[in-house]
């Protein structure tokens, strides 16, 4: 079912634009943030609202990798593969993330929380090896690093109440 919010949102944002295929990138956040992820129909919307084919807004949203075209965790973890991540022990920690989250890469946890992916290259080298947690990036992990800030992430999830803001 059409959304008559997003459509407001995404024809007023294109009018920024001088051409609509130029706010496919903002249009498909607009999308993701409404629905969590892009689903086909979703895209469809977006093509739609911007008159596109359809196959023009899918390659933009399965080549970006800050595009979800999945359900994702609460906390995802996006870590950087590319050469000078890879050369600086993402490969070790990748494996430390499969192992201390019972997961593989692409996979979610059973409880919804962390989904692990590996992406090509986020754009940081001089942080590497780097990962982005959400929207954030963390550099120059190590393994301890890495332990203690997924330690973190569940202690701080195990003091929430089930539905409710997190106790103080």
């Amino acid at each position: 079912m059409k959304d008559q919010t997003l459509k407001q949102q995404i024809t007023e944002m294109a009018t920024r634009y001088p051409a609509a295929r130029s706010a496919v990138m903002p249009a498909l956040h607009l999308a993701q943030a409404h629905y969590g992820y892009l689903t086909q129909d979703a895209m469809a919307e977006v093509a739609e609202y911007l008159h596109l084919p359809r196959v023009a807004v899918l390659e933009i949203a399965t080549f970006y990798s800050l595009f979800h075209t999945r359900q994702v965790g609460k906390y995802h973890l996006q870590l950087c593969t590319n050469l000078s991540c890879m050369l600086l022990g993402a490969e070790r920690l990748q494996r430390q993330l499969e192992r201390q989250l019972d997961i593989r890469c692409g996979e979610t946890t059973a409880d919804g929380r962390f989904t692990l992916t590996a992406v090509e290259c986020l754009g940081a080298c001089e942080m590497a090896p780097v990962m982005q947690l959400n929207d954030d990036y963390c550099g120059h992990l190590n393994e301890q690093r890495l332990a203690e800030m997924l330690q973190t992430l569940q202690e701080e999830e195990n003091r929430k109440p089930e539905n409710g803001p997190p106790s103080s």
